[in-house]
């Protein structure tokens, strides 16, 4: 079992584990910084996937409130359905009495022998041919500083102010900066997290968001060192942004979809709720 990106811990009840928070798996600007939704979600999977056993098929998080360093983070997993191929099941993860989010998922695998694609890998530059993405951030000590990425099309970080996508896509190649961490359901749960970063390429400036949900759908998962993100937002209207993004391997493996809806933020009214 590879290293996790983030330090889940078990306890003496398998259905309960927790979290403890600190900078390397949180955002925001110092003095405000908050647990990353997509390792929200990612921490549900993994605790979910160690409980029952079985893989991840799909996962949903509603995100309902912030966690901040040096909380912790404790996650139920509660299975209300197991099958001979399918576990239904769902996390709530809350610090104290505080709900923080809801995961519902649905784990397990079926005997088969088609396995078949028809969404194809955008023709890009492989990852060391395109520019590094430099996060707005810049050194921080945060979950960016250990996300490596490299722009493939669009605007990201800190050059996000230009000539607006017309297809709303943005396509980056990510991979975690530390080679030791496997690309597994809860790594792409992480990356799927970025899906907010292609408003502001969408729209030609500085823009971003808070996640309401994140959704990932695990399709197959192959050893890849760099995961290619086709981020495509859909339309953004009444404050609220829609968008997906399509996972692949370096061979052009389709590995999951994820999709967002997205609460739409600019640089002057990032720090409102």
């Amino acid at each position: 079992m590879s290293d996790l990106f983030f330090d889940l811990r078990a306890t003496h009840n398998p259905h309960r584990w927790y979290l403890p928070l600190t900078p390397k798996v949180c955002v925001g600007p110092p003095g405000n910084m908050f647990m990353f939704g997509g390792v929200g979600l990612a921490s549900a999977i993994a605790a979910m996937e160690r409980t029952c056993e079985r893989p991840v098929i799909w996962a949903t998080a509603q995100y309902l409130s912030y966690a901040r360093p040096p909380q912790v983070v404790d996650l139920d997993v509660w299975v209300p359905n197991a099958g001979k191929y399918n576990t239904q099941a769902r996390v709530v993860s809350h610090v104290d009495d505080k709900e923080i989010l809801t995961v519902n998922a649905a784990l397990g695998s079926r005997p088969s022998e088609i396995s078949r694609q028809w969404v194809q890998r955008p023709d890009v530059p492989p990852p060391l041919d395109c520019p590094v993405g430099e996060h707005w951030r810049g050194e921080e000590e945060d979950l960016h500083s250990r996300i490596e990425t490299r722009v493939a099309k669009g605007l990201y970080g800190d050059v996000r102010a230009g000539e607006a996508e017309d297809d709303g896509r943005l396509i980056l190649w990510i991979k975690p900066s530390d080679g030791r961490y496997a690309i597994d359901s809860s790594m792409l749960a992480v990356i799927a997290d970025h899906v907010p970063s292609g408003i502001g390429s969408a729209l030609g400036q500085s823009g971003g968001g808070n996640s309401l949900d994140n959704t990932i759908r695990i399709r197959h998962i192959v050893p890849t060192e760099w995961v290619l993100c086709d981020i495509r937002i859909h339309g953004i209207h009444g404050g609220f942004a829609h968008g997906a993004m399509y996972m692949f391997a370096e061979d052009g493996e389709l590995m999951a979809t994820a999709s967002q809806s997205v609460i739409v933020r600019t640089r002057a009214d990032r720090t409102q709720r």
